[in-house]
């Protein structure tokens, strides 16, 4: 008798076991499940330590710093002042300069002296202890203040270019200037019109080129050099001669220029800077060179 009661009372706990196991494993996939969610928002808690047009940058409880830009789509407060504690929401990609776009930004409290003046003495103690906190916090890393530079930098609308290369078959050597506008339809879409100067034994040239770029989207952290790829019309003057009447200078006027419509395909490669190296082919437009290398920059 007592060794059945044993095995009904040992049989009574194997089941309970194996309902409650499904319980506990739904609980804490749940739990997991949250906790996964939670991490990929990407949320920073922290404090404002600066801020531009397009970019801030938040130090964190841990004291770390993290680098957000935004833009019209991003649910922010009208103003980010220094020293505001705020929550960021953000994208998980980070971008090239190693910053990440951030959807939603909420201002947990305002920045010391922002406030009225006639607060409580609690938050004036929670005002003084949180200024004692930033004055005691480590500076903005060098680096992170590069990004935030080379952010702004590339957030400008209009830019002014320099350029200068060589060209095969027939044998240039160019330089050009051209001027970036955009992004247009697409936040890595840029128009870039430029004008080539080319002269050579045989031939000179002067090209209107009116080209896009697109850029590649890439962690740019650990990589210095972004690749891009466009092309567009070109509109070619053209004069080759192959010999100069005698004790006088080749006289290079558009009156003696043909001219030709082609049309130009280019690949290259730009860092943070602005420096870039490139190399275009035309079609359809001979006798330009069918292939040019080129290095330029963007201020």
């Amino acid at each position: 008798m007592f060794l059945r009661n044993l095995l009904r009372l040992s049989s009574l706990l194997t089941v309970c076991a194996l309902l409650s196991y499904p319980a506990y494993s739904q609980q804490d996939d749940s739990s997991s499940q949250s906790q996964n969610s939670s991490q990929d928002e990407g949320t920073i808690e922290g404090t404002v330590v600066a801020s531009s047009r397009t970019t801030f940058v938040v130090r964190s409880d841990d004291n770390q710093f993290h680098v957000f830009t935004f833009d019209r789509n991003t649910n922010r407060p009208r103003t980010l002042a220094n020293n505001a504690r705020v929550r960021v929401v953000s994208d998980d990609q980070e971008d090239r300069e190693g910053a990440r776009h951030a959807t939603n930004v909420t201002l947990l409290d305002q920045a010391q002296g922002s406030g009225d003046s006639g607060g409580t003495a609690g938050s004036s103690s929670t005002g003084s202890s949180r200024t004692a906190s930033t004055r005691d916090a480590a500076p903005v890393p060098p680096a992170v203040r590069n990004v935030e530079n080379d952010i702004r930098q590339e957030a400008r609308r209009w830019r002014l270019g320099a350029r200068a290369g060589v060209g095969l078959n027939p044998e240039l050597v160019m330089f050009g200037v051209h001027s970036q506008m955009g992004p247009v339809f697409s936040k890595n879409v840029f128009f870039r019109p430029n004008a080539d100067f080319e002269w050579g034994e045989v031939t000179d040239m002067v090209a209107l080129n009116l080209e896009a770029v697109y850029r590649m989207r890439a962690r740019m952290r650990d990589r210095a050099w972004a690749p891009y790829i466009g092309g567009g019309p070109a509109l070619n003057f053209i004069h080759q001669s192959f010999q100069a009447e005698s004790g006088q200078k080749r006289d290079i006027s558009f009156g003696n220029f043909d001219y030709e419509t082609g049309f130009n395909i280019l690949l290259g490669f730009q860092n943070h800077h602005g420096t870039f190296f490139e190399v275009k082919t035309s079609l359809y437009s001979q006798p330009a060179p069918v292939l040019r290398l080129i290095i330029g920059h963007n201020f």
